[in-house]
């Protein structure tokens, strides 16, 4: 694979994992993030830190972002310290952050204006699964710079779908994803606990869905921990979904689509985060088992 100097901005578990993946595929990395001490881990395997946001990027063919939210993307990209203005003419900006559709829209035009790129590239997996490099990607954005960057997402997955020019299309696609996965943990929930209920092994119920009918990984991983009832060890935490699901809500509201679903596994989320609970955040769970009296 060519060499290619990029910077990693935004170092949680799933950025610490990509970088990593990144410098494994034998590319020069630079790497950003608020809190300094989480590049440490990089650092030792070979990648220069950064100051500012700015500094990461200055002599960057590519640079990823990977953070919380909207707010947490704008301010790396536009703040006062933002890379937009210190990145090299024709650097693409893979933004691999769950963001609404407009916000990745948006930046597009600012790279634009600038002489850069935007391709919108939401990632699907945890944070293991980054580590081993097997997330799934979708990709959005000016069509030369999808064809560039795309050589290089090769060290982060399995695979990469292309959704066209709209920057803002693949972010409908990780949306769309994120509420699929809820209303998957919602189903598995209601049904083990109706099991459990009609005095069946709620375990075993499980393992007969996921060798049959449901034999797929999503339910595998997501049902393990809705038929144990222990929701560690934490992919993402509670707080985290929930702001997806107000963006998917925000974007049905947008596009005028009821999604009644949506509503419920937003409120159940809205109660784990009230709770102050500390598991996975599919273990908004335990609240259709709590409210059957479990």
């Amino acid at each position: 694979m060519t060499q290619h100097r990029i910077a990693f901005l935004g170092l949680g578990s799933m950025g610490q994992a990509m970088a990593a993946n990144l410098l494994k595929a034998g590319h020069r990395l630079r790497v950003y993030n608020r809190t300094a001490s989480k590049a440490d881990p990089l650092q030792q395997q070979g990648a220069t830190v950064a100051a500012t946001p700015a500094e990461a990027v200055q002599d960057a063919e590519f640079v990823f972002t990977m953070v919380t939210d909207d707010a947490a993307l704008l301010e790396l990209c536009l703040g006062p310290t933002g890379f937009l203005t210190a990145l090299p003419q024709g650097a693409v900006h893979a933004s691999c952050s769950t963001v609404a559709p407009d916000t990745n829209r948006r930046l597009a035009e600012e790279h634009g204006r600038h002489g850069s790129s935007l391709v919108a590239t939401p990632v699907f997996g945890k944070p293991d699964v980054a580590a081993a490099g097997k997330l799934w990607l979708a990709v959005a954005g000016e069509a030369s710079a999808r064809e560039k960057i795309k050589p290089v997402l090769g060290a982060l997955g399995q695979g990469v779908h292309d959704f066209g020019d709209d920057a803002g299309a693949a972010s409908v696609v990780k949306l769309c994803g994120n509420f699929m996965l809820g209303a998957a943990i919602e189903a598995m929930a209601e049904a083990f606990t109706l099991a459990q209920k009609s005095g069946l092994d709620r375990q075993q119920v499980y393992e007969f869905f996921t060798s049959t009918l449901f034999n797929t990984p999503i339910y595998k991983s997501y049902g393990k921990l809705i038929a144990e009832r222990h929701y560690q060890p934490v992919g993402a935490p509670p707080a985290i979904i929930r702001k997806d699901l107000r963006l998917v809500l925000d974007e049905a509201r947008t596009r005028v689509v009821p999604m009644p679903f949506a509503n419920i596994i937003h409120d159940h989320l809205s109660t784990s985060v009230a709770k102050g609970e500390q598991n996975d955040w599919a273990g908004f769970a335990e609240r259709v088992a709590e409210g059957a009296g479990l």
